[in-house]
């Protein structure tokens, strides 16, 4: 008997990547963490995901090595500030072979628009994202990144909040 689902090409949730997206935060320090145990449990593949956003007035987490690299496109300096941080949980995780077989991917766009756009094309089974549990009028007007994929995603997301623990 063939599988109507396989035939069609379907995807099978429980085999997919687990994908990560980042903000070089410690609550995505912890998430990928957390996310690292589960692909090694469930022996799926990572796949770690940054995406570059609002490249105007070089903000947030770019503005730091911006300084160094006057003439850098901005995903120059975004892709390379995902090496370092990959690179630094390497180092203080050699025991995680997940973490160290990752597949990394650096896009560009409106984060959680391409977020769930990365979940849906690379067939994710699980996402994992860090949030820090933003408030006040922020908050009130916009939600969090983590909130607004939670609310839109397709399929089942896991959100780390206390990076204390990992």
């Amino acid at each position: 008997m063939v599988d109507k689902n396989k035939a069609a090409g379907s995807h099978d949730p429980g085999r997919g990547p687990i994908l990560v997206p980042v903000d070089f935060s410690p609550y995505s320090e912890a998430a990928l963490l957390l996310a690292s145990d589960f692909a090694h449990g469930l022996g799926t593949k990572l796949l770690v995901l940054h995406v570059v956003h609002d490249p105007q007035n070089m903000p947030g987490y770019y503005a730091r090595m911006a300084t160094r690299k006057t003439l850098t496109r901005i995903a120059d300096v975004a892709g390379e500030m995902l090496d370092e941080f990959m690179a630094k949980l390497q180092k203080r995780h050699p025991e995680r072979e997940t973490l160290h077989s990752a597949e990394v991917l650096l896009v560009k766009g409106i984060p959680v628009t391409r977020i769930l756009q990365v979940a849906v094309k690379e067939k994710a089974s699980l996402l994992v994202m860090g949030s820090k549990g933003a408030t006040g009028m922020r908050h009130l007007l916009l939600g969090s990144v983590a909130e607004q994929v939670l609310a839109l995603a397709k399929l089942p997301v896991t959100i780390v909040k206390d990076h204390s623990k990992h």
